[in-house]
């Protein structure tokens, strides 16, 4: 009643030689690099608008992380320039704890105690810092 399918179905699964594949590790890796390189985007934007040793210390320790997980390639900074409606400090205190929420839960995911210290600190500094601003 019905023709026999003479062709390779089109839906077929490709076979998994033909692309490459990451191990798990490998993609917690590039995860968690990119939510330190997002928090230190964040931490040098608050480093423009109220400069401190601490945002420059907490700044040098993310770009050394991400160069670590990144196989030795830097993170790329942009300096700070003046923005036309400034960004409300107590915002970005608040995207950076959340950032560094994120990097803490992919960190003790991978096991990587010396990130997940990193980014505890990191939250701890922006949740104290988001109060101080709003209650200011």
């Amino acid at each position: 009643m019905y023709e026999p399918i003479r062709t390779k179905s089109v839906h077929a699964m490709a076979d998994p030689g033909d692309f490459p594949h990451r191990t798990r590790e490998e993609e917690l890796d590039i995860q968690l690099a990119g939510h330190l390189a997002a928090l230190l985007a964040v931490t040098d934007e608050l480093r423009g608008l109220t400069p401190s040793a601490g945002l420059d210390a907490a700044a040098e320790q993310l770009a050394s992380q991400v160069t670590r997980l990144r196989g030795g390639l830097p993170p790329v900074r942009a300096g700070v320039v003046a923005a036309i409606h400034e960004p409300h400090v107590s915002g970005l205190h608040q995207r950076a704890h959340a950032l560094a929420g994120r990097a803490l839960v992919v960190a003790a995911s991978r096991a990587d105690t010396a990130a997940a210290i990193l980014a505890a600190e990191r939250m701890d500094a922006h949740a104290a810092a988001a109060h101080l601003v709003g209650a200011a």
